[in-house]
């Protein structure tokens, strides 16, 4: 169900469904950006590192975040833009085999001046299996209002 900027309010909660970070995963974010580095690909090196395993880009993390609330399906139709990533935080690291999920949480709204869409920042929690928190930040977007004569949905 699309969200418009009208249907959300400020306190409201979703939860995606989990996923496992895959050494795939990593290998293929690897390739996409560029970042080689051996704390991400080389199983032997970081046995001695300082987390005694390979970590995933921190920023596939926020990727991930991206494709979670895609997968909520709350704003297919409705998203203008992303405005702002603001205060994300690495609190812990990601690990291969991690499994994550979303939690959303709307925590402020206002119209634009156009009155056609409006500004909505929404904090964003990645959550792993043991329910710790290993990133959260603030991402702010223009949600499109809803168009004229559309029904609001119960």
């Amino acid at each position: 169900m699309t969200m418009y900027f009208e249907d959300l309010v400020e306190g409201q909660q979703w939860v995606s469904n989990a996923r496992t970070v895959t050494e795939t995963d990593v290998v293929n974010f690897s390739g996409l950006s560029g970042d080689f580095n051996p704390i991400h690909l080389d199983r032997e090196s970081t046995r001695a590192g300082m987390f005694g395993q390979r970590v995933a880009h921190g920023i596939l993390g926020i990727a991930m975040a991206t494709g979670f609330l895609d997968s909520l399906g709350l704003f297919k139709t409705s998203m203008g833009a992303m405005l702002e990533i603001e205060r994300w935080q690495f609190r812990r690291p990601i690990f291969i085999d991690d499994t994550i999920h979303l939690e959303l949480t709307i925590v402020s709204k206002r119209l634009t001046s156009k009155g056609t869409n409006g500004v909505v920042r929404r904090q964003l929690a990645l959550v792993n299996q043991d329910g710790v928190v290993v990133q959260e930040g603030i991402i702010t977007v223009i949600v499109l209002c809803r168009p004229p004569g559309q029904a609001v949905q119960p």
